[in-house]
């Protein structure tokens, strides 16, 4: 499956920005798909995940101000950010595995990646 990201930009603390994810080759509707990001100098880092069999886990910074969804019909994924913080900065990446029976977190857990969009959240 080929991911392309988009939606990135600069933004206001508090402020808000949609990332999608357009897919390509494979249906979203038998695949995990998640997203990462990447702060300068950091390690990529694990967001969210919409695990076909359990549903969305998200990292503790983000929950409640995050949301992953999937729209099968337009094999697309999306993560809106709301309440957007300075630390929030980095570049955001999508990901995709065929589905399996557990929660995937891990960066190796992922094969299929988007080529990025940056995200700058301004203090």
């Amino acid at each position: 499956v080929q991911l392309q990201a988009s939606g990135g930009g600069l933004v206001q603390a508090g402020g808000s920005l949609r990332l999608s994810c357009a897919t390509s080759g494979r249906t979203i509707s038998s695949y995990d798909m998640g997203w990462f990001r990447q702060a300068p100098g950091k390690e990529r880092e694990f967001v969210a995940v919409s695990i076909l069999s359990s549903g969305t886990t998200y990292t503790d910074s983000v929950k409640g101000r995050f949301t992953i969804s999937r729209d099968s019909a337009k094999n697309t994924l999306t993560l809106q950010m709301n309440s957007l913080k300075p630390e929030d900065t980095a570049v955001y990446y999508c990901a995709a595995e065929p589905w399996a029976a557990y929660v995937r977190k891990s960066r190796a857990d992922f094969h299929s990646w988007g080529q990025g969009t940056l995200v700058t959240v301004s203090s």
